[in-house]
Protein backbone atom coordinates (compact mmCIF):
# COMPACT_ATOMS: atom_id res chain seq x y z
CA UNK A 1 0.00 0.00 0.00
CA UNK A 2 1.35 3.42 -0.89
CA UNK A 3 1.88 6.03 1.76
CA UNK A 4 -1.10 8.41 1.80
CA UNK A 5 1.19 11.32 2.57
CA UNK A 6 2.42 11.20 -1.02
CA UNK A 7 -1.01 12.53 -2.02
CA UNK A 8 -0.45 15.93 -0.39
CA UNK A 9 1.82 17.53 -3.02
CA UNK A 10 -0.10 16.37 -6.12
CA UNK A 11 -3.46 17.41 -4.65
CA UNK A 12 -2.00 20.75 -3.55
CA UNK A 13 -0.60 21.40 -7.03
CA UNK A 14 -3.87 20.48 -8.72
CA UNK A 15 -5.96 22.76 -6.50
CA UNK A 16 -3.48 25.61 -6.85
CA UNK A 17 -3.49 25.16 -10.63
CA UNK A 18 -7.29 25.12 -10.83
CA UNK A 19 -7.58 28.34 -8.84
CA UNK A 20 -4.86 30.01 -10.88
CA UNK A 21 -6.50 28.91 -14.15
CA UNK A 22 -9.94 30.15 -13.10
CA UNK A 23 -8.46 33.51 -12.15
CA UNK A 24 -6.39 33.79 -15.35
CA UNK A 25 -9.29 33.06 -17.69
CA UNK A 26 -11.50 35.49 -15.76
CA UNK A 27 -14.10 32.97 -14.59
CA UNK A 28 -14.05 34.24 -11.00
CA UNK A 29 -11.14 36.64 -10.55
CA UNK A 30 -12.52 38.27 -7.37
CA UNK A 31 -12.12 35.12 -5.27
CA UNK A 32 -9.25 34.69 -2.82
CA UNK A 33 -8.18 31.30 -4.12
CA UNK A 34 -5.51 30.70 -1.51
CA UNK A 35 -8.14 30.84 1.24
CA UNK A 36 -10.95 29.10 -0.63
CA UNK A 37 -8.87 26.28 -2.10
CA UNK A 38 -7.03 25.93 1.21
CA UNK A 39 -10.36 25.17 2.90
CA UNK A 40 -11.25 22.75 0.12
CA UNK A 41 -7.86 21.06 0.31
CA UNK A 42 -8.16 20.52 4.07
CA UNK A 43 -11.55 18.89 3.47
CA UNK A 44 -10.20 16.54 0.79
CA UNK A 45 -6.97 15.70 2.61
CA UNK A 46 -8.92 14.86 5.76
CA UNK A 47 -10.36 11.84 3.98
CA UNK A 48 -7.28 11.10 1.88
CA UNK A 49 -4.96 10.92 4.87
CA UNK A 50 -7.20 9.79 7.72
CA UNK A 51 -9.87 7.73 5.97
CA UNK A 52 -13.53 7.62 6.97
CA UNK A 53 -14.50 7.70 10.63
CA UNK A 54 -16.46 9.68 13.22
CA UNK A 55 -13.92 12.52 13.20
CA UNK A 56 -13.31 12.83 9.48
CA UNK A 57 -17.04 12.70 8.69
CA UNK A 58 -17.31 15.99 10.59
CA UNK A 59 -14.02 17.71 9.71
CA UNK A 60 -13.82 16.88 5.99
CA UNK A 61 -17.32 17.95 4.91
CA UNK A 62 -17.20 20.99 7.21
CA UNK A 63 -14.19 22.39 5.35
CA UNK A 64 -15.73 21.52 1.98
CA UNK A 65 -18.92 23.42 2.91
CA UNK A 66 -16.83 26.30 4.27
CA UNK A 67 -15.01 26.50 0.94
CA UNK A 68 -18.28 26.57 -1.00
CA UNK A 69 -19.82 29.21 1.28
CA UNK A 70 -16.62 31.25 0.99
CA UNK A 71 -17.03 31.33 -2.79
CA UNK A 72 -20.66 32.43 -2.42
CA UNK A 73 -19.66 35.19 0.01
CA UNK A 74 -16.76 36.44 -2.10
CA UNK A 75 -18.93 36.61 -5.23
CA UNK A 76 -21.64 38.58 -3.41
CA UNK A 77 -24.20 35.77 -3.31
CA UNK A 78 -24.06 35.30 0.48
CA UNK A 79 -23.60 37.77 3.31
CA UNK A 80 -21.15 36.93 6.10
CA UNK A 81 -23.93 37.33 8.69
CA UNK A 82 -25.58 34.33 6.99
CA UNK A 83 -22.38 32.38 6.30
CA UNK A 84 -21.39 32.05 9.97
CA UNK A 85 -24.75 30.66 11.21
CA UNK A 86 -24.82 28.27 8.24
CA UNK A 87 -21.39 26.96 9.28
CA UNK A 88 -22.58 26.50 12.87
CA UNK A 89 -25.65 24.59 11.65
CA UNK A 90 -23.44 22.50 9.35
CA UNK A 91 -21.16 21.59 12.26
CA UNK A 92 -24.15 20.50 14.34
CA UNK A 93 -25.66 18.39 11.55
CA UNK A 94 -22.31 16.71 10.84
CA UNK A 95 -21.86 15.95 14.54
CA UNK A 96 -25.28 14.28 14.58
CA UNK A 97 -24.35 12.24 11.49
CA UNK A 98 -21.10 11.17 13.18
CA UNK A 99 -23.17 9.56 15.95
CA UNK A 100 -24.50 6.92 13.53
CA UNK A 101 -23.38 3.44 14.54
CA UNK A 102 -22.40 2.62 10.95
CA UNK A 103 -19.61 5.20 11.05
CA UNK A 104 -16.48 3.72 12.65
CA UNK A 105 -14.64 5.11 15.65
CA UNK A 106 -11.18 6.43 14.65
CA UNK A 107 -8.42 3.85 15.05
CA UNK A 108 -6.31 6.28 17.07
CA UNK A 109 -9.04 6.46 19.71
CA UNK A 110 -9.27 2.68 19.85
CA UNK A 111 -5.47 2.46 20.25
CA UNK A 112 -5.62 4.90 23.18
CA UNK A 113 -8.18 2.69 24.93
CA UNK A 114 -5.97 -0.39 24.52
CA UNK A 115 -2.88 1.18 26.11
CA UNK A 116 -2.32 0.30 29.77
CA UNK A 117 -2.62 3.20 32.15
CA UNK A 118 0.55 4.46 33.83
CA UNK A 119 0.53 5.13 37.51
Amino acid sequence: MTDKRTLIIPILLITLGVGWLLTTIGVVPEINWVWTLGLFLVGILTFALAGFDKVTVVVGPFFLVASFLSILRQTGRLRIDLEIPLLVITAGVLMLIARLRSIPIPTWIMEEKKRPSVG
